[in-house]
């Protein structure tokens, strides 16, 4: 395990060695609240001339966002808007930038989560560190009237038009700490500022005033190599009695086992670092192997018949989308008025 994924674990399990990195952390609280301070006093550098909308999060680590993503382009779709999606890429190297993301692109270039986004949504992507740029190529590129950024909520210099930030109701906020102390990027308080806390999983009612909570489901295992699918209820029948592998390149891999163990499979499990390269030796198995969808992306060249993903998806409150059409909608009133 690496020295990473040992801090990130004792953020979340309550562990004290990470509070030697206190005074480090009163460096990214000056930092972050000077960068908050001169957006909220300059604008930002940029202001795109649609709508905006970051789907963020003030944690390290996975918390949804990518199936979240997934359902708003389906229901933006419903509501008649042409959204596109733009992303820093985390985990590509491509070099060369702003750069468009296709169904067919290299994960290594592009990011796994982006290419995600660009296989299942159909939406144009485009990725760049500096998402001013990937905003205006996108723009640029294709014929869109909404764009949601794939995380981004501290990158100050892109205007946004509605803020949701992620959190994962089983970790939440960890120690409360921030980096590297503890998981967080900014102060807690600014999950005050945002339009909607959306929480992933979990049940009852919201601690935020603007929470909601949003639950993940289990649509179908999927063969990587054939593309054949099986329902949820199919799954144990499919597998049958062979031992399985579980594996989980992700923000938070146990999260993913848990989802499985409680469709009824169980098995060996690997863990690997968020944006993980895989080799053929990392999914080598004698049985099926199970990984999850943004796994998936970076190992179809290595597909064998054993291999299989987990497709989930997001479903959200009829509140938080009725409010969220309704702001639309009263934006684009304004802009044709």
């Amino acid at each position: 395990m690496s020295f990473g994924e040992r801090l990130s674990r004792a953020w979340y399990s309550g562990q004290r060695w990470p509070l030697l990195f206190t005074p480090l952390s009163w460096v990214v609280s000056a930092v972050a609240q000077h960068r908050r301070s001169r957006f909220l006093e300059q604008g930002p550098r940029w202001q795109p001339p649609v709508p905006l909308l970051v789907v963020g999060n003030i944690t390290v680590g996975g918390t949804g966002k990518t199936p979240l993503v997934q359902t708003l382009v389906r229901e933006l779709r419903d509501w008649g808007y042409r959204p596109g999606i733009i992303s820093r890429g985390y985990g590509g190297q491509g070099g060369h930038y702003p750069l468009q993301v296709t169904p067919e692109s290299d994960p290594a270039l592009c990011g796994d989560e982006p290419l995600l986004l660009a296989q299942t949504t159909g939406c144009p992507v485009f990725v760049d560190p500096d998402r001013c740029a990937a905003a205006q190529a996108l723009l640029a590129h294709s014929d869109i009237d909404l764009i949601i950024s794939d995380d981004g909520l501290q990158h100050y210099r892109l205007g946004r038009t509605i803020e949701w930030a992620v959190l994962d109701s089983t970790r939440g906020l960890g120690n409360g700490r921030l980096l590297p102390a503890g998981p967080l990027r900014e102060p807690a308080t600014r999950l005050e500022s945002v339009d909607q806390v959306i929480i992933n999983g979990g049940e009852g009612e919201s601690p935020y005033p603007n929470g909601y909570r949003m639950q993940l489901a289990p649509q179908a295992l999927v063969n990587l190599l054939t593309g054949q699918r099986w329902s949820p209820e199919e799954i144990t029948m499919v597998l049958g009695q062979a031992p399985v592998l579980l594996l989980a390149g992700i923000g938070n891999p146990q999260r993913f086992f848990e989802t499985m163990a409680g469709l009824g499979v169980t098995g060996e499990t690997r863990e690997f670092p968020d944006h993980h390269a895989y080799r053929a030796a990392d999914i080598a198995y004698n049985g099926p192997v199970i990984m999850t969808e943004k796994d998936a992306v970076k190992c179809r060249h290595l597909a064998a018949p054993n291999h299989w993903y987990l497709q989930v998806g997001a479903s959200l409150p009829q509140e938080l989308l009725d409010q969220l059409r309704q702001r639309l909608s009263t934006l684009r009133g304004k802009t044709h008025g």
